[in-house]
């Protein structure tokens, strides 16, 4: 399932980055690598802000239904 259908407060793993060459290794500078975990912060109109790795991530919803979990 795309992480853009995760609720507030849910937590996943990532499974698979979808796209482009250059937006996949956009998704993984900023930490969406397979494996990580993933956790749904807020949500405001699709976009979302996670945690990953660590570290809270704000990101569209374009770029959130390219990140599988």
């Amino acid at each position: 399932m795309p992480l853009s259908m995760m609720n507030i407060g849910e937590k996943g793993r990532v499974t698979n980055v979808t796209g482009k060459d250059e937006t996949r290794r956009f998704l993984e500078n900023l930490g969406f690598v397979q494996g990580s975990e993933v956790t749904v912060v807020s949500e405001i109109s699709g976009n979302m802000i996670v945690n990953v790795k660590d570290t809270r991530v704000a990101i569209d919803k374009t770029m959130a239904n390219r990140i599988m979990v």
